[in-house]
């Protein structure tokens, strides 16, 4: 099982998506507050289909209540600013992905936080700024889902 953690995310089909994926790969979801939409956004469900209710979602009021509740697991944060190349590590079931919000990524703080083998990014052309969000979860996620066998995947 693997964990998805966004850090205060902004746009509500980005997160749909997420759940969507969730829910089809396993993974659990963490969101960290403030988000930036309600739970109940017409987007937000649209995005996600029908797929709500097979996701774990969790929500966390801030970012040391994550990582308490995650406290023992693997972190790797997802960022342009990583030095790793996501394809390059070994992932094991309950790591933890960390994504920052769509207009700002993740903050210094929780980068800083990592060693640096632990910040991960995807690949990119030059002068590229970023992935569509929920395209990176995707990429991330399904790249460490592959290297478990797709354990419980049919």
């Amino acid at each position: 099982m693997l964990d998805i953690v966004l850090f205060q995310p902004e746009i509500p089909p980005n997160t749909g998506n997420i759940i969507r994926l969730c829910a089809n790969t396993g993974a659990r979801l963490h969101l960290v507050k403030p988000l930036g939409f309600r739970l109940e956004d017409r987007q937000l469900l649209r995005a996600g289909l029908d797929y709500h209710e097979f996701a774990r979602v969790r929500v966390h009021e801030n970012w040391a209540g994550c990582i308490e509740h995650l406290r023992g697991h693997r972190f790797f944060a997802v960022s342009t600013r990583g030095k790793q190349r996501y394809d390059s590590i070994t992932y094991t079931e309950g790591d933890v992905f960390v994504f920052g919000s769509e207009s700002r990524g993740l903050p210094v703080q929780i980068l800083g936080s990592l060693p640096e083998g632990q910040r991960i990014r995807i690949p990119m052309v030059a002068n590229s700024r970023s992935l569509n969000l929920s395209n990176a979860v995707a990429v991330v996620v399904y790249e460490a889902w592959r290297q478990m066998q797709f354990k419980n995947g049919t």
